[in-house]
């Protein structure tokens, strides 16, 4: 059973506007080209460093590059203990193209 929500690009705008966490698994070298702001870096190396100085209550939101392997590491978010997790339909690709202005570079 699926324990995250998949949203939209539109709904993570709003949800990240009432202060959601980001976590963006796309490789370093991508996220330092673009990355949705606020957004963490979230990899095998710091997984769980992350995990423990989370704030587990706090709505979290799993970007990648198109909305695929954020859906698997969401899951696995929440059964780390993460309560709301969403994985973000589209992923990165799909900010970039609908939120130009929401881009840190």
């Amino acid at each position: 059973m699926d324990n995250y929500t998949c949203i939209t690009v539109e709904q993570a705008q709003e949800i990240i506007d009432n202060g959601a966490a980001i976590a963006d698994i796309r490789d370093p070298q991508s996220f330092a080209a673009g990355r949705i702001p606020g957004s963490v870096n979230l990899n095998n190396d710091n997984l769980h460093a992350y995990i423990s100085q989370a704030d587990l209550d706090k709505p979290l939101i799993v970007c990648c590059y198109h909305g695929i392997s954020s859906m698997s590491a969401a899951q696995y978010l929440n059964h780390q203990g993460f309560e709301t997790v969403y994985s973000l339909d589209g992923g990165f690709e799909a900010w970039s193209l609908r939120c130009t202005d929401r881009i840190e570079r």
